[in-house]
Parts: structure tokens; sequence; C-alpha cells
């Protein structure tokens, strides 16, 4: 059984995408400034996941651009949703693969990055509320171009992603 938090991830993924429901492609390319397109929102995610459980997992890139195009602080842009989402959900079930393997211990265990003392477990929780930060983004934006039913909330936790103790 996987560890707690990472099943709090999937569920919060579920969320994200959920939030991205019946979006086509020229909304999510729209930019309404200062905030960042949908579409790069996904590839930014896409980055966050394979540099922090990929990369520093597994020492493994699976997209090179996402590392160039989506990091912190790279310039807005507005890619084609279709190829953020892709890599998106290559990413997500490369990484899927390493997270059913954590155990409470790895999750723990200190790691060095960049001269800063952490764990799996701060990432996992630091790539958990990244995502709700851009789901609360991207339903704005989506608010913004007058979509209508959008997820409100949260989705079915108590189902999908309940409490339970390591």
């Amino acid at each position: 059984m996987p560890h707690p938090l990472v099943d709090q991830l999937r569920f919060t993924r579920h969320e994200f995408k959920r939030a991205l429901g019946s979006l086509n492609q020229e909304d999510a390319c729209r930019r309404l400034f200062p905030m960042n397109s949908i579409s790069w929102n996904v590839g930014h995610l896409a980055w966050q996941e394979q540099k922090y459980f990929l990369w520093y997992g597994t020492n493994q890139i699976l997209f090179p651009q996402i590392e160039r195009d989506f990091a912190y602080g790279c310039p807005a842009s507005t890619p084609p949703l279709k190829e953020t989402l892709a890599a998106w959900q290559k990413i997500t079930a490369a990484v899927d693969l390493w997270l059913d393997d954590l155990t409470g211990e790895t999750i723990a265990k200190p790691l060095s990055i960049a001269q800063r003392e952490t764990t799996f477990g701060n990432l996992l929780l630091r790539t958990i509320y990244h995502y709700w930060y851009h789901i609360g983004e991207n339903v704005a934006i989506r608010q913004q171009l007058g979509h209508g039913h959008l997820p409100v909330f949260v989705g079915n936790l108590e189902r999908q992603a309940p409490y339970r103790p390591e």
C-alpha cells in the first residue's frame, strides 16, 4: 500500500485534472496578465514532479525541454496544452513507479539539495501545496474566461483519499 502522502499527491493530481475538464486548446493558451497560461501551469507542475521525484529520486530527466521552459523563474509562455499535458502524464506515470516504493523511512531520510537540507516528505508536501495553488489559479482564469460548471471546493476526499495513519 502506498504511503499516505503518496495517496494525497495522487488525489491532488486528480483534482488538478478535474479542474482542467473540458478546457479547450485556445483558452488553455490564453494569458490573463499577470498570471501564466493554464497550459504553462501544466508544464510547470510537470517540471516540479520531474525535478523533485525523477531527478532527485532516480537521476532521470525524461523531458529536458520541460526543465528548460517551465522551471521556477522561466518566462511565461503559451505552449499547446496537448503537449504540456502529454509530458505531465508521462512524467507522473514514471514518478508513480518510484512513489510506490517509498516507505516512511525513505520519506523521512535527510536529503541535501542545492545546499539545503530537506526530505522527500517535505518535497511531497511542497508539491501537493503547489498543485492546490495552481488549481485555484487555473479555476480563477477559467472563471475570468466565462467558463461555467467548474469544480467547486475539493472533490470526494473521503472516498478517494481518506485520512489514514502511516
